[in-house]
């Protein structure tokens, strides 16, 4: 029997059958039995955070760059160039070799942290509630469900209330499914089993509790994934890589074309016409490029390892860098995050024990022994802080909380036998709800609210005869009182908030709690609050009046998760790159819907499955750091891509017109490839290089306006040297062919190489911000080579003679003169594009995710 018919089978039946069956009970197993199962069946996983050594190679072969430089080496070989094969070779070796093992010495630091990130499920073990791993959940445990939590197994449910599951990862459809523990009709689709809960679906309302029935694999949702495969969706960041890539392309094709055909109709022998075009196609591709990328972004990930910091992809931390606004909560980020309980208050203010009794008997936590299981940090808060429970009382039925209600309600039976409702929530819903409000209350919260406490009010009435409890029957309440909780403000989030400040993103405040106690603390933390919007003030306004009050409001209170979503969405909708942090169920549509979603390690497992990035702490300062990383990947990755594009253009247009003049080809195809191997190995430290400090204070993006207007105003100084040393080289010293190719092999290397030092930077003068020490070494280093090989041994296998020491004078001045040149052309350079309003403005929207494969339950490989 297949696991889906087993669970069709199952929700068909009586629970007690399916139980049975399973060899279970209503206490669930007992850890030895438990035991047993796992190590017969397997973890429940479906995918495993480890690292596949041929996946990340192949990885650094899907790259159109790549493509053009196999196609260089396969006609390289089959005309006998072997030695322009060979070193087109060691250049995509170089820029494979190099990807590979930075990715792969990122991505196990990724698994790693992967791995510290659990996923928790309430389940019964030897009569006991107990929190375990989801990976060791098996079959026949009994689990329990509340809102928020993913489903870990494939389930047939034993008990619901209310229960509602938005089975969306499995069919698409938004609306949720109501659920049942009754048996229903067998049904030839297996994800139409109400009586039945997914692996992989999120619980929206309601409660529950359900024997496993399949795990893993094995499941309805593992099988899913398993056919569609994983394969991640595209960035911003990857598609202006590919979009950049594809422009080359095009750029490539169009003049090697052109000079392969001038030169056939020149008269040129065709085999020398098209190795000439191949290796001028190989000189203006930055081969390097895919190298460069991946291990910009490898070392950021090991930065942000050692901080614990889970990127789930790596251009996820470039996606770090764009960010402009962050929506975060204030609890756990501005806030430590540990609630603990205070008071229990009358409403006029006085202590009343009472309170916290009724407190303890409506909450959705539960103590086992000494530790407290399930429920939100309010309610845990109240049991740690505990003796022992109330005596005398059974619940009897519960209506669990929601969003929208910003309430739970449980009906009891004391020790007298007469039977009460009691509600606990939000003040302001349970104060709606009473019949009569004191005015001491109304001080009293107003009081608790400026003093920025955390509040819960309680209230009660008596119910007689009822067996059952709804949503309606929360009406005509008596106020009994409020729960106070304190939750301390961080030592260093006035640091951390300052530290967002200097990078140009602001920070707005999107919670749950009392508006007034949001304002005390931001005002605390000098955090300056421009306006607050409650979620009943956002009710009331439309789309265009709420897009008007977004940059003006600084605080979003009380709101729904759907206003969340809302917020955000108007957000984006005005060209800003969001980012949104959040740890909580309410959180996860949010999540999704910003540019950048950022969970933490202990919230809840839908939030943490919706977010890009999971902080193992929830701190600001960290989340800066990834900003910062971001921003310096994306720098250092545009100084590779300028500087290709304007010098490798420039020189390749220089050959294109010599070869159209000279009764000689300028360079030798082997020339050319050894220039580019030699220049691409000095580039390689680019992504070690300093970044200015000012490239750091706001994002930056491709725009491939900007890099054509570079490529077309710095490439022709360039090519405007190389022609002055053409003419150095036929009338200062007369020179043959192999002594014209040694002087321009020479020239090239070097002003393409040093320009480096100007146009890695935008301050002028360019000396005035130092480069990184590797990057300088790397790029001396490779001049100096270039002009040793005309004079080693190496010289005739390359075609190289000596050249005269005269011309080593000549070279210098000109070095000298095109930095110059090339410095005053980047000052009227970056001055238009200002005053154009074009720097650094996006050019192409990110397209958000829309479809994520959860598949986080995984265990090491």
């Amino acid at each position: 029997m297949t696991a889906t018919s087993d669970l069709q089978r199952a929700g068909a039946e009586q629970a007690d059958a399916t139980l049975h069956r399973l060899n279970s009970s209503e206490t669930g197993l007992t850890t030895p039995e438990a035991r047993r199962r796992l190590q017969e069946i397997g973890p429940n996983a479906i995918t495993q955070h480890g690292v596949r050594v041929l996946a990340v190679f192949l990885r650094q072969l899907g790259n159109p760059l790549l493509i053009l430089l196999g196609v260089a080496t396969a006609t390289a070989f089959a005309f006998g160039e072997r030695s322009d094969a060979l070193i087109i070779l060691v250049i995509v070796s170089l820029s494979v070799g190099l990807g590979f093992i930075n990715e792969y010495r990122s991505e196990r630091a990724v698994a790693e942290l992967h791995n510290r990130i659990r996923h928790m499920g309430l389940v019964t073990r030897d009569g006991k509630l107990a929190s375990i791993d989801v990976t060791e959940i098996v079959p026949g445990d009994v689990v329990t469900l509340n809102v928020g939590d993913i489903v870990p197994a494939d389930m047939r449910l034993l008990q619901v209330q209310t229960l509602e599951c938005d089975e969306a990862v499995l069919t698409g459809e938004s609306m949720t499914r109501a659920k049942t523990a009754a048996a229903t009709p067998a049904s030839d689709a297996p994800l139409k089993l109400p009586s039945c809960a997914y692996m992989g679906t999120v619980v929206r309302a309601g409660t529950g509790r359900g024997v496993v029935v399949a795990t893993g694999v094995r499941t309805v949702f593992g099988q899913v994934a398993q056919a569609l495969g994983r394969r991640p969706p595209e960035t911003g960041f990857q598609r202006g890589l590919r979009d950049f890539s594809v422009l080359l392309l095009w750029v490539t094709f169009a003049l090697t074309g052109s000079i392969f055909v001038l030169n056939t109709l020149l008269g040129r022998p065709l085999l020398e016409a098209a190795l000439f075009s191949l290796a001028v196609a190989v000189g203006l591709t930055p081969q390097l490029l895919p190298a460069i990328v991946t291990i910009s972004l490898s070392v950021g990930a090991r930065r942000l390892a050692r901080r614990s910091v889970v990127v789930k992809r790596l251009v996820s931390i470039e996606d770090l860098g764009n960010i402009q606004v962050l929506f975060t909560d204030k609890t756990g980020t501005l806030t430590q995050g540990r609630i603990t309980f205070q008071a229990a208050l009358d409403p006029t203010g006085n202590p009343m024990p009472e309170v916290f009794s009724l407190g303890l008997l409506c909450n959705s936590a539960a103590r086992e022994g000494d530790t407290v299981v399930g429920g939100n940090p309010l309610d845990r808060a109240l049991w740690e802080a505990a003796g022992q429970a109330p005596t005398g009382f059974r619940r009897i039925a519960e209506a669990p909380f929601d969003y929208d209600r910003q309430l739970m309600s449980v009906l009891v039976e004391g020790p007298d036998g007469k039977r009460r409702i009691i509600s606990k929530g939000a003040p302001e819903a349970i104060l709606a709800r009473c019949l009569e409000v004191p005015a001491s209350a109304a001080l009293q919260l107003d009081r608790l609210f400026e003093a920025g406490a955390r509040v819960v009010a309680v209230a009660s009435r008596g119910a007689p005869g009822a067996a059952a409890i709804t949503s309606a029957d929360e009406t005509g309440l008596s106020l009994e009182g409020f729960l106070v909780f304190e939750d301390p403000l961080k030592n260093d989030a006035r640091e951390s908030l300052g530290r967002l400040a200097t990078l140009g993103i602001a920070v707005k405040i999107v919670t749950g709690d009392n508006p007034r106690v949001a304002v005390k603390v931001c005002s605390e933390l000098g955090l300056r609050v421009t306006g607050t919007l409650t979620g009943s003030q956002l009710d009331q306004m439309d789309d265009r009046t709420l897009d008007t009050a977004l940059p003006t409001t600084t605080i979003f209170a009380r709101v729904t998760p759907e206003q969340k979503s809302r917020i955000i969405r108007l957000q984006r909708a005005q060209h800003t790159d969001v980012a949104f942090l959040g740890d909580g169920v309410n959180d996860a549509v949010a999540l999704h819907d910003a540019d950048v979603g950022i969970s933490v390690d202990s919230a809840t497992d839908v939030a943490k499955d919706a977010a890009d990035i999971v902080l193992l702490d929830k701190d600001l300062g960290i989340l800066a750091d990834g900003v910062v990383e971001g921003r310096r990947i994306f720098s250092n990755t545009i100084k590779y891509v300028l500087m290709g594009t304007s010098s490798n253009f420039g020189n390749m247009f220089s050959a294109a017109g010599a070869s159209l003049f000279l009764p000689f080809l300028p360079m030798t195809p082997t020339q050319i490839l050894l220039n580019n191997l030699l220049y691409d190995i000095s580039e390689m430290t680019i992504p070690t290089d300093r970044v200015d400090p000012e490239l750091l204070e706001r994002p930056a993006q491709w725009d491939m306006g900007f890099i054509r207007r570079f490529m077309l105003a710095f490439g022709p100084i360039s090519s405007l040297f190389d022609f002055l040393t053409f003419g150095v080289m036929l009338w200062v010293f007369h020179a043959t062919p192999s002594l014209f190719q040694t002087g321009w092999f020479v020239e090239s290397l070097a002003t393409q190489t040093l320009v480096i030092f100007v146009i890695r930077t935008r301050r002028v003068p360019f000396f005035s911000s130092p480069p990184g020490r590797a990057l300088a070494v790397t790029s001396l280093a490779c001049v100096i080579v270039g002009a040793i090989i005309p004079f080693s041994p190496a010289a005739a296998l390359f075609g190289f003679r000596p050249l005269p020491l005269g011309f080593f004078a000549i070279l210098a001045a000109m070095v000298v003169t095109y930095l110059v040149l090339v410095e005053l052309g980047k000052g009227i350079f970056f001055a238009r594009w200002r005053r154009a309003g074009s720097a650094g403005a996006p050019s192409d929207r990110r397209v958000r995710r829309i479809s994520r494969v959860r598949t986080r339950w995984s265990t090491p490989q």
